[in-house]
């Protein structure tokens, strides 16, 4: 889908997430259209539809590159010049979109057209598996990865990506990667992650972050963006100094809890009749589009279509190169943490270690960079255990992080769907809180 403005010298492209469709981003295509009118082109592409997303993040990627410079000569053809592009993605499509941009940076595109804006939606960027321990767990995050081919192995990091020894999620973060340079363009780079009720990506991941300073909301002051409250929390400072909060009578609290009870006996019973058929049709389905997307892979590496796009992944040195099946299962297990004394202060944005380095220039004239996350001695320092992620994982954030990401983390608590309202994935008054969160996007972080 692609939206016709004439006479826009910018192209902004929008990719939809893992078994996605272009009319997944109708809301933000159609924000966009009526707050920029003719100034930008919009192309939701469409090679990635579906089932197609199995087939893995070089192969989305390339073929989201090939329908982007297919884009570009139509236009040209039409006596339309583009001089500028922006890249956002939702869910595994941010994943797609960074693949791509480094092919754009390898294509040379990048110094054709100028980079604006990059900006991800509850994106995994360090990958599904979740931050857990023991044996149970391993099965799970092993398991979890063989259900949607390709790019289940690449987003829980099971993969060998190409002759690297090494994770795509890896290559993709390298400082010396093409995919790097590429983002590094981008004038403005902004991510959005959810806090709760986001059964497919975790905090962690689509944040950038060792730790979970919202893992227990009750006992904690959340500092939000003036005009945006009870949604988007402020980038610098997360957590104001806790405040007494009201228990409730007794009477209250007992009324809480038969609402709960009424509501929870009744759905588990359902999912103790359902879930079993639903997970085996489910595999079945998943084996079956795994076969398929094997072939199709297959087909990839014999070159084809896209075999101008196997470029040298690293600027230096070639050789350094779902909404999840088991979400409900994934959503219900705690975090495991590593020991108790290794921990880091998360009271309000992530440490110095964690925060962005380099400026991103903001439309508030605010520069995000190492000194703006020292400024916060109105933050309640909380001193949160580091989440178990894997050292290949902390080196992902790590790498990111110094990118100049500006990070908002997103509260979307009237829905328990919070992945498909951060977009408005579809038409739903429950959705309401993610239309707050686009329009943050399109009044501080969307420049044409």
């Amino acid at each position: 889908m692609s939206e016709d403005s004439s006479t826009a010298d910018h192209l902004c492209v929008l990719v939809h997430g893992l078994w996605g469709k272009p009319s997944h981003l109708d809301y933000v295509a159609s924000t966009l259209k009526e707050t920029f009118h003719d100034d930008v082109y919009i192309l939701c592409p469409k090679a990635n539809t579906g089932n197609y997303t199995y087939d893995g993040i070089e192969l989305g990627g390339e073929r989201l590159v090939h329908e982007i410079e297919e884009t570009l000569h139509e236009l040209a053809e039409r006596g339309q010049k583009i001089t500028k592009i922006s890249m956002v993605g939702y869910s595994l499509g941010g994943l797609l979109a960074r693949y791509a941009i480094g092919l754009l940076e390898a294509q040379g595109l990048l110094d054709k057209l100028e980079p604006m804006n990059f900006t991800t939606f509850a994106t995994p960027h360090v990958g599904v598996r979740a931050p857990l321990k023991g044996w149970k767990d391993s099965i799970f995050n092993v398991l979890g990865a063989r259900t949607i081919s390709q790019s289940g192995r690449q987003m829980f990091l099971i993969d060998q990506f190409r002759d690297t020894g090494r994770s795509l999620l890896s290559v993709l973060a390298d400082p010396d990667s093409i995919f790097i340079k590429g983002l590094k363009k981008f004038q403005r780079k902004s991510i959005y992650a959810n806090l709760v009720n986001d059964r497919s990506v975790l905090f962690y991941t689509s944040a950038l972050s060792k730790v979970d300073p919202f893992v227990n909301l009750a006992n904690v002051n959340i500092n939000y963006v003036k005009g945006y409250e009870n949604v988007i929390v402020d980038p610098d400072t997360y957590l104001l100094p806790p405040t007494q909060r009201k228990t409730g009578t007794f009477a209250e609290r007992v009324w809480k809890t038969c609402k709960s009870v009424a509501f929870w006996v009744p759905l588990s019973l359902l999912l103790v009749v359902l879930v079993p058929l639903a997970i085996a049709i489910f595999l079945i389905n998943a084996g079956i589009q795994t076969c398929r997307s094997s072939k199709r892979i297959r087909m990839h590496e014999n070159g084809g279509l896209f075999g101008k796009y196997r470029v040298p992944l690293l600027v230096q040195d070639v050789q350094h190169v779902v909404e999840q099946v088991f979400e409900n299962v994934n959503a219900s297990q705690e975090p495991a943490y590593l020991s108790n004394s290794d921990t880091e202060v998360s009271d309000s944005a992530p440490d110095k270690e964690n925060g962005p380095s380099t400026p991103t220039p903001a439309p508030s004239g605010i520069q995000v960079e190492a000194s703006s996350v020292r400024r916060r001695s109105s933050g309640a320092s909380v001193h949160s255990p580091k989440l178990a992620l894997t050292p290949e994982q902390f080196d992902i954030i790590n790498s990111l992080n110094e990118v100049g990401l500006r990070k908002y983390p997103v509260h979307i608590h009237k829905n328990r769907h919070s992945h498909a309202a951060i977009i408005v994935r579809s038409a739903k008054d429950g959705f309401a809180e993610g239309k707050l969160v686009i329009k943050h996007w399109l009044d501080h972080e969307f420049a044409v």
